[in-house]
């Protein structure tokens, strides 16, 4: 195939960003989509150019590293899926694909295609952990949760941190991520004892990070790669306002 690519170029974060025109040749419809960037990249190599600049890790669909949008939509076109998962059998001979990277105050682009998350980190550790000594791995069955508890627990956890739901908000709200982890640790045993910290402190930094709010539209839902429900946003809000009246604000 033949593809067209518009591609955001922006030397460093002071600097001023446009979209770039890039040729595609011969790309196979079985490549992924970093695999056909780094085909693109490695013919700038041999021109003597700057290659393009853009996240990955595991190409596993597993980290969230690769947080790019394609022609306007999160992580693409497929559901369920980070770009790495993403294949060019997607897209046909001669197609345009607009490449950009996450768009949001509080992801600050470092170069190109790479953005700075780390307000995902600071939020992270403003409240979601568990801090206080739980013992070695108890025995099976040995904590009372049910079944249906643990699912919901473990499927929260599966969120990656990987941003889509930020980009994707008109708002840039970050509900979507820290109900994830304020709910994988809200529904276990084992968060109880900062329960109403944790939430109340998430919540705060997310607010100093400049992210905005939600308004219960549901495109981080849509572009989930780990499908996140956002009955989860529900139970934050819950989670926040219960925290509140225990601390008698």
């Amino acid at each position: 195939m033949r593809l067209n690519l518009k591609i955001w170029r922006q030397a460093g974060p002071a600097a001023t960003g446009h979209l770039e025109d890039y040729t595609a040749d011969n790309v196979s419809p079985d490549m992924s989509f970093l695999e056909m960037l780094d085909v693109v990249n490695e013919g700038l190599a041999r021109l003597g150019k700057d290659a393009i600049a853009f996240d990955s890790d595991c190409r596993e669909g597993i980290c969230g590293m690769c947080s790019l949008v394609v022609n306007g939509v999160p992580h693409g076109p497929d559901r369920g899926t980070t770009v790495c998962q993403l294949h060019m059998r997607r897209f046909k001979d001669g197609d345009t694909i607009t490449i950009e990277p996450w768009r949001a105050l509080a992801f600050p682009i470092v170069k190109d295609l790479v953005v700075d998350r780390g307000a995902f980190d600071r939020i992270i550790a403003a409240g979601g952990f568990v801090s206080v000594n739980c013992g070695g791995a108890p025995d099976g069955n040995t904590l009372p949760i049910s079944k249906e508890i643990a699912e919901q627990a473990m499927d929260s956890a599966a969120c990656i941190g990987c941003g889509a739901c930020v980009a994707a908000c008109k708002n840039a709200s970050a509900h979507l991520f820290m109900s994830a982890k304020i709910s994988h640790l809200a529904l276990l045993p084992q968060g109880q004892v900062e329960r109403h910290h944790r939430v109340m402190a998430m919540i705060d930094q997310a607010d100093v990070e400049g992210f905005g709010s939600c308004s219960n539209e549901g495109e981080c839902e849509a572009v989930c790669p780990k499908e996140i429900p956002i009955s989860n946003i529900a139970r934050m809000t819950r989670e926040y306002v219960r925290a509140l009246l225990v601390a008698g604000k």
